[in-house]
């Protein structure tokens, strides 16, 4: 490829230009002249260094800065950082450099950014580390959140030119972590295109078939929309406040999990769209003109009661202000409406970042999110959690939806959706919650591990008798509660576990095997615990028995490669170096040099040749395969990237895969009869089993076959829709295994 020099200067330096021409509005004194000096910095720094995609790797620190600037609205410190954010990883520039030049802030949001170099320990792993490392810097600085955000979205925007196995992990690591995380700060515009992006580099069929219906339908959509909003704007307009109502279809990614959700079309899916309302209002009215345009709404549409939505008396806990309600359209279909102000709408937009433009103004905005902060936190604190631990803790007070309740003195507390009564008493205090033996619930008596509705007013009861036990893991769902449960367990756990230690040391010794990090990683496996101390406790409890450990020694894992077994393989690249070629026939192609080699199909997923997959090199049972948009998939990228390796089917048809089929319809006389004979008489499929039922008129029947690929299926599908009686036809995965 030639490259234009000339060019691409000229490029770069445009790019800088508009980078400039968005921070102009907040840059104070000498502001300008510093950016000028880390874009100098960078431009040296990466002067060599090229993307995959072949463009000047400048290119990439000048997007995340603009993305900053532009999308999260962020200022001249975070420029700084999102334009230095790769030289202390990637060239010679140390972080007592940065600090130097640009002070301590800078350097330590570059601190926050920077990967973590060296070899992890065997069975830990280096994706959660380095999101560990990130966000501890969270109880300094969220501005490194913010900034890892933009770069994780400026890096989805450009995985095309990426290898395979690169974009799943990269996507898997998206949805499972940054995703969630842009939803907890609030930043919906960027963890909507996350969310899209991920889709579209997982299952690139189901995001453009939902995205040119979603194209084929704008015409439509737009006519109906003006027809809608027509008596609305005439009675908005004698408010005599400025307004405007906005229409945007749902995001493709919340389309496709609805579809999956419901087993439904594209056609059935009837909220392809919400109408926005936002209104020019003054802060101390926005809620009364919004309820206002509420009532003008409900004047001309007939709303559904359990569908109203008021974040605007109880914020979310991100922050997120609006009032929704569905209403029954003139064509008898439902529609959202959402009604907010300006502010409203920014803070909707822009998350974390737009509280400080409104700090001064309003104060609940502010106290759900920076109380959200201070749980992470609090979180962060706990030293002693393996990184994927902290990371699994993390995740869980991500994503969840949040309820209101109230303690005795009518004080509002948010929880997450799911809590008990004991997430309750841990969240007023520690020493409630360890003491805690039921509550009062709107007067009324109940247990610990009772489920906490919106708008309940509890009163936790205590005795000083009584003491935490394992069993309250299972029913807590706050990040809070857990962290001080296992606290308290954490020393007669550590105790138990020295005993369990002891034991293991003499049997071990007694059959003369090495006790290291690999042989606590095997035993993990094998017993199927998550940590180190969690098998020593099991051990010195006498769950793991010395019968147990015995059957442990003997057990012989299956490996793929010759005279290696794959718990001795770190990661993909291992696994790629041990491969030797094969010559005999097979459906599967794995590894760079795509070799055919022994592998298992994952469980969970049911992959057949046709899918897009990936393979996993597990601990302890070889390699396996695993469809692209698997469930399991998300958790094993985003924690265990390392260990993926490419696969890819060729077109062989002599292998049958077991896959399943989801069959609903309207019951009729003969309809089993007739669905078996075109699987197994006319397309000859053999079945594994076949299980229908029905229940006043409508069946649901689940089969078990054997298909040769995708193309076979889909056959066998449209086939099957053509049968009387059938409604929809579906291929189903057997989810719940995890396989790792």
């Amino acid at each position: 490829m030639v490259i234009d020099e000339a060019i691409e200067k000229k490029e770069i330096i445009a790019r800088y230009r508009r980078l400039l021409r968005l921070a102009k509005p907040m840059l104070k004194d000498d502001d300008a002249k510093l950016i000028k000096r880390a874009f100098t910095i960078a431009l040296e720094a990466h002067k060599n260094m090229r993307r995959k995609s072949g463009e000047p790797y400048i290119f990439h620190p000048l997007s995340v800065a603009e993305i900053c600037v532009d999308e999260i609205g962020l200022g001249t410190t975070s420029i700084i950082a999102a334009l230095l954010h790769d030289v202390v990883e990637d060239t010679d520039i140390q972080l007592i450099d940065i600090e130097r030049i640009f002070g301590k802030k800078v350097s330590k949001i570059v601190d926050g950014l920077t990967k973590i170099r060296g070899v992890f320990e065997y069975g830990t792993s280096a994706q959660a580390e380095n999101f560990r490392k990130m966000l501890f810097t969270l109880s300094e600085d969220v501005r490194v959140i913010l900034i890892k955000l933009a770069d994780r979205l400026h890096n989805m925007r450009t995985l095309e030119s990426m290898p395979r196995n690169k974009q799943l992990r990269v996507s898997n690591e998206t949805i499972y972590l940054y995703a969630p995380l842009a939803h907890r700060l609030g930043l919906n515009a960027i963890k909507t295109e996350l969310e899209d992006l991920y889709l579209r580099f997982t299952d690139f069929n189901s995001y453009r078939d939902i995205a040119n219906k979603i194209d084929e339908t704008r015409a439509s959509r737009s006519r109906f929309i003006k027809q809608f909003v027509l008596p609305v704007k005439e009675e908005i307009d004698g408010l005599k406040i400025g307004y405007e109502i906005k229409s945007r279809p749902k995001s493709i990614y919340s389309i496709f999990n609805k579809m999956k959700k419901q087993n439904i079309p594209f056609e059935e899916v009837y909220d392809l769209f919400a109408i926005r309302i936002i209104l020019d209002a003054p802060l101390e009215q926005e809620k009364s003109y919004c309820w206002q345009v509420y009532s003008i709404v409900t004047d001309h549409y007939t709303p559904n009661p359990d569908r109203l939505r008021d974040w605007i008396s109880t914020p979310k806990g991100n922050g997120y202000e609006s009032l929704h309600t569905t209403v029954m359209a003139k064509n008898g279909h439902w529609v959202e409406v959402q009604i907010r102000t300006k502010r409203m709408d920014e803070i909707a937009e822009k998350g974390y970042a737009a509280h400080w433009k409104y700090k001064d103004n309003t104060a609940k905005y502010e106290s759900n999110l920076e109380k959200w902060v201070v749980r992470v936190r609090e979180t962060l604190e706990k030293q002693d959690l393996s990184a994927l631990e902290f990371v699994d803790d993390f995740r869980g007070n991500l994503f969840s939806d949040e309820i209101f309740v109230f303690t005795p003195r009518g004080e509002l507390k948010t929880m997450p959706t799911g809590a008990t009564a004991l997430d309750f008493a841990f969240e007023i205090h520690t020493d409630i919650g360890a003491k805690c033996i039921g509550a009062k619930i709107n007067q009324k008596l109940v247990p610990i591990n009772h489920v906490l509705k919106n708008g309940d007013q509890i009163e936790i009861l205590t005795s000083s008798k009584q003491k935490p036990n394992e069993d309250w893991l299972r029913f807590v769902t706050s990040t809070k509660a857990k962290t001080k449960i296992k606290d308290l367990l954490k020393e007669d756990r550590r105790k138990v576990a020295e005993e369990g230690k002891e034991i293991l040391t003499r049997k071990m010794r007694q059959n003369k095997t090495e006790i290291n990090s690999r042989l606590y990683e095997r035993l993990r496996d094998f017993f199927k615990v998550s940590s180190q101390l969690e098998l020593l406790y099991k051990i010195g409890k006498g769950i793991i028995t010395a019968t147990d450990l015995k059957k442990f020694q003997e057990y012989k894992p299956t490996a793929p490669i010759k005279k290696q077994t794959a718990s001795e393989l770190a990661d993909a690249k291992a696994v790629e170096q041990e491969i030797k070629k094969k010559h005999e026939e097979d459906t599967l192609l794995i590894g760079e040099d795509m070799d055919v080699v022994d592998y298992k199909l994952a469980k969970c997923c049911s992959p057949i040749p046709g899918d897009d997959v990936f393979g996993f090199v597990t601990v302890s049972e070889g390699i396996k395969i695993h469809r692209a948009n698997c469930p399991n998939a998300p958790e094993l990228l985003a924690n265990h990237g390392n260990r993926v390796i490419k696969a890819k089917w060729t077109s062989q048809h002599e292998l049958s895969f077991l896959t399943g089929l989801r069959v609903i319809g309207t019951d009729r006389v003969g309809l089993i009869n007739d669905v078996s004979k075109v699987i197994s008489e006319e397309l000859k499929v053999n079945m594994s089993s076949l299980a229908f039922n029905t229940d006043h008129g409508i069946f649901n029947g689940e089969i078990m076959l054997y298909v040769n690929d995708t193309r076979h299926l889909e056959m066998l599908i449209s086939k099957l829709e053509k049968v009387e009686g059938v409604v929809q036809v579906s291929r189903f995965d057997r989810v719940g295994d995890k396989l790792t």
